[in-house]
């Protein structure tokens, strides 16, 4: 009889623990599972690698940073770059949809295009984008009206046409090498040849595919042209000193839409400081994860502040004189 109590009793005993130990282990897995929960998963694609992009990237990350969504905190990146090419876009977008990130973050209009035909449902923030109804991505800039927002990088063309002419005011013909198939180019080319036409000034055009082209396209210029202009284009922004490397030595000064550009080999611009757009983009994705605004209703946002920005090595090169108060504006 002893024998047989005590049997029960280690046998209850072992049922107790038993079951204290399977207790503690949904409790983990419940801790688990809500700390899965706590952190966000966000996808940074980028179209190519060059300094403008990656300033944006960045300063989306610290954007986010700084409205409370830190990264290793609450926030996972899974960051992409997809090297210019469509295919790479295409399995990045594949990737954050069957990953089922939280937020998208797309830098660049092709970019931004391939990962809002991937999904309708993850919200896409885009930045360094510089037409949202020419590209497509939304129905209109007050109202996206679908899962896409973002920040605008359009450039203020009609000032750039002002600052090439106060440096060089004896300018009669303008060439413009772009990448064809870039709608954000062909925007830019097309508003710059309507200001340019009400100046009387020559606009030739020489077009890219990629950035092995460029050369063969500045050298179609020489000869023809004061100056050269360059958009926010990522394939020539990719390769300025392809640009610079022809248009230098024929001495023609070249004029950019983004003061990554200049640095690299250009003359001047009065345009975006892409780190800063970054920025603004992070903050506007930061609402949308904190719940307190949805893409379809948060209207495109543009930069207020725009930044002369020279490069006074090229310059002296090319012995052009600068202006006193461009001097004294620029970066």
């Amino acid at each position: 009889m002893i024998r047989q109590n005590m049997k029960k009793i280690v046998l209850g005993l072992s049922l107790l623990v038993g079951a204290g130990l399977l207790s503690g282990c949904g409790g983990e897995k419940k801790a688990e599972d809500g700390a899965t929960k706590e952190m966000l998963k966000v996808g940074i694609v980028q179209l190519v690698e060059h300094e403008s992009l990656d300033a944006a990237n960045k300063g989306f990350v610290d954007g986010m940073a700084a409205k409370g969504f830190k990264e290793n905190v609450n926030v996972i990146y899974d960051r992409q770059n997809a090297q210019a090419d469509q295919s790479n876009l295409q399995n990045i977008a594949q990737r954050f949809v069957s990953t089922k990130m939280d937020l998208i973050c797309a830098i660049a209009t092709p970019a931004a295009q391939t990962m809002a035909n991937a999904t309708k449902e993850i919200p896409i923030v885009g930045t360094a984008i510089t037409d949202y109804e020419a590209a497509k991505l939304v129905a209109s800039s007050l109202e996206p009206k679908g899962n896409i927002t973002g920040t605008t990088d359009m450039n203020p063309l009609q000032e750039q046409v002002e600052l090439i002419l106060k440096i060089v005011p004896t300018t009669k013909a303008i060439g413009v090498i772009y990448t064809s198939s870039e709608v954000n180019s062909q925007l830019q080319v097309d508003i710059l040849k309507k200001i340019l036409q009400e100046k009387n000034i020559e606009v030739i055009e020489a077009t890219v595919s990629t950035v092995n082209d460029i050369q063969q396209a500045a050298q179609s210029l020489v000869g023809k042209v004061d100056a050269i202009y360059a958009p926010t284009d990522n394939i020539i922004a990719s390769a300025m000193p392809n640009l610079a490397s022809i248009a230098e030595p024929a001495k023609i000064p070249v004029f950019c839409g983004a003061g990554a550009m200049v640095k690299a080999g250009g003359v001047a611009t009065v345009g975006i400081d892409y780190y800063k757009l970054g920025v603004q983009t992070g903050e506007m994705a930061a609402r949308i994860l904190a719940g307190e605004a949805q893409p379809a209703t948060m209207p495109i946002e543009a930069q207020k502040e725009m930044q002369t920005i020279i490069n006074l090595e090229t310059i002296k090169r090319l012995g052009i004189s600068i202006p006193e108060d461009i001097l004294k504006a620029a970066k």
